[in-house]
């Protein structure tokens, strides 16, 4: 599979009328610059030139650029959410429903290219990590009622850290025992542990899963 964010976006043809267009171009813009190039590569001019507007309309709607990733990042996701979806059903399939989930959204062209975003912001600029680490906090609490300081979370970050190890192998690094291996069989083989990891996150007081 060939990650391509650039080649699959279209490309400005000018300004677009009203806020609410200009807006968006912005944050599409941003979205697919920051997948491209991560937090520190993706300029505010090279961003305002992919959108087809003036620099000074980015800093209207939102500021400066650690606005502008944070609102890109929570605007044009559904992961958080979907995530969410996956922890529901039978305790004993846990691992299955979210690996596949996680997985899936790495197969996924429009999903992949926020995850890329997400990894090449956060890997190469404290300030985009800071910011992610917070989104996805806030995002876990509101779901789960997990906070940093629960004991529960050490399952969690076992689980997320072995996914996204996974993760960018796969599509990253491109290991080929994992970038040829059939989504379903990958699936297999990566579930038992994260079965593991957050089968102790709902052993735990507290853990009690909503379905």
């Amino acid at each position: 599979m060939t990650d391509d964010p650039a080649g699959s976006r279209r490309r400005p043809t000018g300004r677009r009328p009203g806020d609410s267009g200009t807006r968006e171009a912005i944050l599409d813009s941003a979205l697919a610059l920051f997948a491209e190039r991560g937090y520190e590569g993706a300029s505010i001019r090279a961003i305002a030139t992919d959108a087809g507007v003036d620099p000074a309309l980015i800093r209207h709607f939102f500021g400066d650029k650690d606005t502008l990733f944070a609102v890109a990042v929570s605007d044009r996701t559904a992961i958080p959410e979907r995530l969410a979806a996956s922890l529901a059903g039978a305790p004993q399939e846990i691992g299955h429903r979210v690996t596949d989930s996680y997985l899936r959204m790495w197969d996924e062209p429009q999903t992949r290219r926020v995850l890329l975003a997400l990894v090449r912001s956060t890997t190469t600029a404290e300030r985009a990590a800071d910011m992610v680490r917070d989104l996805l906090g806030a995002h876990m609490h509101e779901t789960t009622g997990i906070t940093a300081e629960d004991p529960r979370m050490l399952g969690v970050a076992l689980a997320a850290s072995h996914l996204l190890g996974v993760a960018l192998a796969r599509h990253v690094i491109r290991v080929p025992a994992l970038a040829t291996m059939d989504h379903a069989a990958l699936v297999d083989q990566v579930a038992p542990a994260v079965q593991h990891y957050l089968g102790n996150v709902l052993a735990l007081p507290g853990g009690a899963r909503r379905d």
